[in-house]
Parts: C-alpha cells; sequence; structure tokens
C-alpha cells in the first residue's frame, strides 16, 4: 500500500511520457547506438526529473487538494509534507548528476545534457511553486518538456541533428504541452467550452506544423505513412475531446486529458518515424505499461 502512495504521488504511469521524449531524440539521432551508456543515463534522468516535478506539484498545491482533491496522498495523509520535500530534492538532485554523467563520452565530454537537465530543474520548481498559478503556466508546463526533448538530443552531433531539426522538434512536443495543459486547466469542476474549444484548436495547429518535418531529410526518405499516422492521431484526440467540448463536465474532460499526457508516446512515436522511419514505432511499446499501471495510478 505505501509503493501505491508514492506511485500516486508520481504519477508513475506518465513517467513513460519522458522515457518517450528521450526515445524521439535518441532514436531519431541515433546515439542510443553510438552512446549507449549516454543514452541509457539521459533516460533515466528525464524519469527522475519528471518524478520530480510531480512530488513538487502536489506539494506546492497542498491547500488547494485539501480542497479540491483530499484523496492524494500528501492532503489524505498518507506521505508527510517533509518526505515530499526530501522525496523532490533528491529526485532533482539524481536527475541532473545523470545527466552529467552521460556528458562522458568516448574521449570528450558533453555539457549539454548537464546544462539542459539543470534547466529542466529549475524550469519544474519555477512552474510548480509559482507559474502554475498565473497565465503562462501552459507555457512554463511546455517548457519543460521543450528542454526534455533537446535533453534527448543533446548527445548528438550538428551532423546527426542540425540545430533547427531539434528546435522543431522540441517545439512541436512543447506546443502540444501548451494545449493539453490549456485544456485541463479547469478539469477539476465544469470547464468553459470557449476554452476548450480554443485548446482543441491549438493542437491541431501543433500537429499541422508536425507535417512540415520530412524537409529535414533527403526527398523520398521518409515512410509514406507519416502524413497518416498525424491524421490518425489526430481523430485518437479529437473524438473525446469533442464530447468533452459538448459535455464540459470533469469525468469527460479529465478523460480527454488522460488520453492526451498518454498520447504523447503515440506522439513522440510518430515524430519519430519522420526521422528514423519505422523503428521510430518501437517508442509505442512505452504504452503497455504505462496503461497497465493507469489502472490503480490515476494520471490526472
Amino acid at each position: 500500500m505505501r509503493f501505491l502512495n508514492y506511485a500516486r504521488l508520481l504519477r508513475l504511469p506518465n513517467v513513460f511520457t519522458a522515457f518517450a521524449d528521450i526515445l524521439l531524440g535518441t532514436i531519431a539521432a541515433a546515439t542510443w547506438q553510438s552512446h549507449p551508456f549516454g543514452a541509457a543515463a539521459l533516460l533515466l534522468a528525464s524519469g527522475c526529473l519528471y518524478c520530480a516535478g510531480m512530488v513538487w506539484n502536489d506539494y506546492f498545491d497542498f491547500e488547494v487538494d485539501k480542497r479540491e482533491r483530499p484523496f492524494r496522498p500528501l492532503p489524505a495523509g498518507q506521505i508527510s509534507r517533509t518526505a515530499a520535500i526530501r522525496l523532490g530534492s533528491i529526485l532533482l538532485a539524481v536527475g541532473v548528476a545523470l545527466a552529467l554523467a552521460a556528458g562522458f563520452t568516448s574521449g570528450s565530454y558533453l555539457v549539454w545534457p548537464g546544462v539542459f537537465a539543470a534547466l529542466i530543474a529549475i524550469a519544474v520548481l519555477l512552474y510548480d511553486g509559482w507559474l502554475k498559478r498565473t497565465f503562462l503556466g501552459p507555457v512554463a508546463m511546455a517548457t519543460c518538456r521543450f528542454l526534455n526533448v533537446l535533453l534527448a538530443l543533446s548527445l548528438a552531433t550538428t551532423t546527426e541533428a542540425p540545430w533547427l531539426l531539434r528546435l522543431h522538434l522540441a517545439g512541436i512536443v512543447g506546443l502540444y504541452i501548451v494545449g493539453v495543459t490549456w485544456f485541463a486547466r479547469q478539469e477539476a469542476g465544469r470547464s468553459h467550452p470557449a476554452h476548450l474549444v480554443g485548446a482543441a484548436i491549438f493542437v491541431a495547429i501543433t500537429l499541422a506544423l508536425a507535417l512540415v518535418l520530412p524537409v529535414y531529410r533527403p526527398p523520398g526518405s521518409v515512410i509514406p505513412a507519416f502524413p497518416y499516422l498525424l491524421v490518425a492521431f489526430g481523430f485518437y484526440l479529437g473524438l473525446p475531446a469533442y464530447r468533452a467540448i459538448r459535455q464540459p463536465e470533469p469525468k469527460h474532460v479529465q478523460a480527454v486529458v488522460k488520453r492526451a499526457i498518454l498520447g504523447l508516446m503515440l506522439l513522440d512515436a510518430i515524430l519519430c518515424t519522420a526521422e528514423a522511419g519505422w523503428s521510430g514505432l518501437l517508442i509505442i511499446l512505452l504504452l503497455p505499461p504505462a496503461l497497465l499501471l493507469g489502472k490503480w495510478v490515476y494520471s490526472t
């Protein structure tokens, strides 16, 4: 039972979405082959940083959760706030340390993994402690994801992954999270339909921006299914989003948010196919364990 309490505090099913971001970068740039230790260290670093963000989120939201989500581990008294501070701090420190270790490659040291991990740690604390409750909340959350994709690509050379490609991939994931966070802002109560419509349109525009990713590859080298996979993903999110817009009750909105969060693994896999071909779909293998854990641990 104690493990389950901590799993709920960490939103454990969602950590697989952080892993998916790292696999997006390491498969797209093939650094999982050239730097296997570094790629594995980045995977663990990203997981630690993400889980730290979940812990600090609940720590700073303690008073709000006592009113709106009393079942969560901290307001329910299942885990103390002191334990949360200790766990959140350790996870941030370990995440940055693992990223620094990832920078060691054969005969050289790369500073970017440590830099991006440190920036993620700062962004996590700023979002959870302050920015979440401002109009900049969705942008701050997206910045964490944006930096996570850049962390995933931090082992690559500019030949393997030009900076324009890195920023494009990270930007798509970041903008997607802006839309998802926007959609979820009123999930605890009845959402305003206009806000849901705006968020849904924003996500649709983001997916459209992803359609131009093939420009970074030689003509004819991108799998023909890539645009169709993106369109299918749009319907995967769009149909339940339409239901939530018509009936903006918490259960409908939260169902869309959960699907969108876990759906990030699908999006990462599809984006990866634009650079790595069909092997990018291997990222989807993260989905079954996330869904299995999701039967006992909430995602929102």
